[in-house]
């Protein structure tokens, strides 16, 4: 893991699948201060109501969406914070961008470029006004693809950010952002976001980073083959499909498929 100065700090993993107990002792035990709860194909109540239980004086627990735009052959994904309504998958980037202003929400670019699933440098020029921050590290990634996040970054002059992308408890805390402030409350750290406050990155290096890089990679093999198929034509409609009644609708005109 790389230094860590002395001072008031507020240390932010940015985006986690995951949380259990194991996962807030992984956090306490890497100085995390909060952690971003955004779980896959998880409605918003949900998610709200589990980063509320585990949420404590010594741990916050922000919930998010990690919204899927486009069709599985086009999938540009977008991660959200503060939302006060839900917002589906499955929907054009034009649609999620358009709700996510509605509802001013803090809009974060999950790894850029990354396979078929982040926003292009493009993307990101084209909507510079809503996205708040940029992923430049993510322990999931090979150091090419940091190195192309990073690069999107100073170009699009758009703060970074880090995350563990933990869909496993062990890579919880492995990367993450550290605020100068000392931030107390949900909506500091959107704020900390939002108005490009000071920050540092921290991530593991050496045998611990590829080691996480490993387990992650082989969790994403099991994601994109057998829970793919279990989901796709066991499981029936996802929960957080544009067209599901949940939604009442709203979204049916904006829905890719």
């Amino acid at each position: 893991m790389a230094d860590v100065t002395a001072g008031a700090e507020f240390r932010v993993d940015c985006h986690a699948k995951v949380l259990d107990r194991e996962v807030v002792a992984n956090a306490r035990k890497a100085g995390l201060d909060a952690i971003v709860y955004a779980p896959h194909f998880t409605r918003l109540p949900e998610i709200q109501r589990r980063a509320e239980t585990y949420s404590s004086d010594d741990l916050l627990v922000i919930p998010a969406r990690e919204v899927f735009t486009g069709s599985w052959r086009n999938r540009k994904h977008l991660l959200a914070m503060g939302l006060s309504e839900p917002v589906p998958d499955f929907i054009s980037l034009e649609a999620a961008i358009a709700e996510f202003e509605r509802q001013d929400a803090t809009v974060l670019a999950p790894h850029p470029e990354f396979a078929n699933v982040g926003l292009t440098e493009e993307d990101i020029q084209t909507y510079d006004g809503v996205i708040d921050a940029v992923e430049i590290y993510n322990p999931k990634h090979l150091p090419s693809t940091n190195r192309r996040a990073l690069e999107i970054a100073d170009l699009t002059s758009i703060p970074p950010f880090a995350s563990s992308y933990a869909h496993v408890p062990s890579t919880v805390g492995v990367a993450y952002t550290a605020f100068e402030d000392d931030l107390e409350s949900e909506a500091d750290v959107l704020d900390a976001f939002e108005n490009g406050a000071s920050r540092r990155i921290v991530h593991a290096d050496g045998l611990e980073k590829w080691k996480t890089t490993a387990t992650e990679l082989a969790h994403l093999g099991y994601e994109n083959t057998w829970k793919k198929v279990e989901r796709l034509f066991l499981s029936g409609q996802e929960p957080t499909h544009a067209n599901h009644i949940a939604y009442d609708g709203r979204f049916e005109d904006d829905s890719v498929y």
